[in-house]
């Protein structure tokens, strides 16, 4: 893999088996440009042409998986009707930035505050998601004016791509003594120069900033979650009813919908020759995420739409990170991953009634310093898409005391 180098910035070091630095040039300015060949194009419409379907079940629509007429719908329209040229010029058009960590190259956004003294904060996206998914929420957050706020509530924003997730290549060991959220202190602190930041994080992101509020505090002002870590000790004997029906709900959610998370726990690599092999395969395993996890009602569309769908599932197939993107389901549970013991920072917990859990704020308190919990009217595990206006200003009104 060739490095690329981008004005303000140090240069992409080779660190991934698909080349993503090949998919990396620059133009004038500090601005990265993606460019996927016309050939890598013409090859995912072969596959998608080509698919060979899986025998058919007596059941209908979602009950068993994805629905199968829902999927050969959007793989048609994947293979003769979505253009990728035309997404591939709106992540262009993006703020990106490239920098190398001592040999670990990670991708991400910067949306400049439209006031000079604008808190910095680092978002982080979880899984099957990208950095994709965090624009309408870092618009919203960097230029509150355009949205109808106040530019005294602006941040600058800042949206990494998570190591093996589309343009951040993964680390190059497992486990190691710097982990992701090492990573995002030395890009906000050491690299942008932000002496104090703000976190926000949901699913996997949420780990990332909890362990990074953790780890530094001296830096991190507070913390915006939309997931916990459970706490590292308790006696079940004090748990409350309310704690007691809270982990019944997450047993019988693992029993019911978990199954995704053991095979990507346990055998990734697995999983992972088949997704990275079949373009319908990959999209099955996302677009069945997207509709269980999301307040659509059973409706896809009603909160996505299938561009959006697509160009996720584009990012993972162009980069070839469905693969690395299970990397840290593996690495938590084999012990390579640093656990959340206690966060003392304030933080801020936005719960949606769709999304995978509602932890009571009882629970969340064994592990953080709880100062505002909020109980949304909608939206699931795609806040950041499904509810920006609603995520953006949970975020605003409980920075407002940490500025």
């Amino acid at each position: 893999m060739r490095p690329v180098a981008h004005p303000g910035a140090s240069s992409v070091a080779a660190a991934s088996d698909r080349d993503l630095c090949d998919l990396v040039g620059l133009m004038a300015g500090n601005q990265a440009v993606i460019a996927v060949s016309d050939a890598d194009v013409e090859e995912l419409r072969t596959r998608l042409r080509g698919t060979r379907w899986a025998e058919a079940w007596p059941v209908g629509g979602w009950e068993a998986g994805a629905d199968p007429a829902e999927l050969r719908r959007l793989v048609a329209y994947w293979a003769d009707g979505y253009d990728w040229r035309v997404h591939e010029d709106a992540i262009n058009a993006l703020p990106s930035c490239f920098v190398d960590l001592d040999g670990t190259p990670v991708h991400y956004l910067r949306y400049d505050g439209e006031r000079p003294d604008a808190l910095p904060i680092v978002l982080t996206n979880g899984w099957p998601s990208s950095f994709l998914e965090l624009t309408g929420l870092a618009e919203r957050l960097a230029a509150p004016s355009r949205f109808g706020g106040s530019a005294a509530d602006a941040f600058t924003v800042i949206v990494p791509s998570l190591p093996g997730f589309a343009f951040s290549p993964q680390r190059p060991a497992l486990g190691g003594a710097e982990q992701t959220h090492d990573l995002w202190h030395r890009l906000m602190h050491d690299e942008l120069g932000f002496t104090r930041y703000a976190a926000h994080g949901g699913d996997l992101g949420a780990g990332v900033s909890s362990r990074l509020a953790e780890t530094h505090p001296e830096a991190v002002v507070g913390l915006h979650l939309l997931a916990v870590a459970a706490p590292a000790d308790y006696d079940p004997a004090g748990l409350s009813a309310q704690e007691r029906a809270y982990l019944d709900s997450i047993a019988t959610w693992q029993a019911q919908e978990g199954g995704y998370q053991h095979q990507q726990s346990t055998r990734p690599l697995t999983l992972s020759q088949g997704l990275s092999d079949s373009p319908a395969g990959l999209l099955a395993w996302i677009v069945e995420k997207y509709r269980a996890w999301s307040d659509c009602g059973g409706d896809l569309s009603s909160r996505f739409t299938d561009d959006f769908l697509l160009t996720q599932a584009s990012l993972y197939w162009f980069t070839g990170t469905i693969s690395t993107s299970f990397r840290p389901y593996y690495e938590y549970a084999h012990g390579l991953t640093r656990r959340v013991q206690q966060v003392g920072v304030p933080t801020a917990l936005a719960l949606f009634p769709a999304d995978l859990s509602q932890p009571p704020r009882s629970w969340a308190e064994r592990t953080y310093r709880v100062t505002r919990y909020t109980q949304m009217p909608r939206g699931g595990h795609f806040p950041a898409h499904e509810e920006p206006e609603l995520l953006a200003r949970d975020i605003t009104e409980f920075f407002r005391a940490y500025r």
